[in-house]
């Protein structure tokens, strides 16, 4: 199976820098249906049999172009909406965020029982994840437009070829794409982080996306 998973494209919160997870959440900027709109040509060379989106307004915009191009309907799923801010949602403080990502980091070294203030703690969001990926097992090249942290969290989790210090330290810009190949029986490799080989040149950040990456 190949697993292709692209982060939304930019939105009023990621502009405000908000910790904005809850549905249906902000819309697309102008510059957010830019880069959703190159999507066609930037998978031009991946076969796609079906798309996956959250429950959050700004997949559904972000895959919009990519499905009308391929001829898919996309299927709406929670499970993949973003780790939830809970008691931190929509605010931008120093101090909001920070909490939002020191649970995030807990996860990434090994703790999954810390939970978001208010909301899930890692093995939650994991499991929520994993779900629609094995729902949709069948399917040889799926493609799921889900959010920043959700994605980071879940490839270093599942994948034997990066970890949550990788995710921590690495991340995904706006449509910024990660690659996977194998099953959920089997696990995963990552084949591609925003196009570098995982191994390969080191994967250079990118900024200004929001406190949710």
């Amino acid at each position: 199976m190949r697993l292709i998973l692209v982060r939304h494209g930019q939105t009023t919160s990621n502009v405000l820098g908000a910790l904005d997870t809850a549905t249906p959440g902000a819309e697309l900027t102008e510059l957010g249906q830019e880069q959703a709109a190159a999507l066609p040509d930037a998978l031009e060379n991946e076969r796609i049999d079906e798309i996956v989106v959250s429950t959050l307004v700004r997949t559904q915009q972000t895959a919009a172009a990519l499905a009308a191009a391929r001829g898919i309907e996309p299927i709406v799923r929670a499970g993949v909406r973003e780790v939830e801010a809970g008691a931190l949602e929509m605010k931008s403080d120093r101090v909001s965020v920070t909490a939002y990502l020191t649970a995030f980091a807990s996860w990434a070294q090994g703790d999954f029982d810390a939970r978001m203030p208010g909301a899930e703690n890692g093995t939650e969001v994991y499991n929520r994840f994993s779900q629609v990926v094995e729902e949709f097992a069948h399917v040889e090249h799926l493609l799921i437009v889900s959010h920043g942290a959700m994605i980071r969290y879940w490839t270093a989790r599942a994948a034997s070829n990066v970890d949550g210090l990788f995710a921590r330290d690495h991340i995904l810009s706006n449509t910024g794409i990660v690659v996977l190949n194998g099953s959920p029986a089997e696990g995963w490799v990552v084949e591609s982080w925003l196009g570098l080989p995982v191994g390969g040149p080191e994967v250079t950040d990118l900024a200004g996306d929001g406190p949710t990456e």
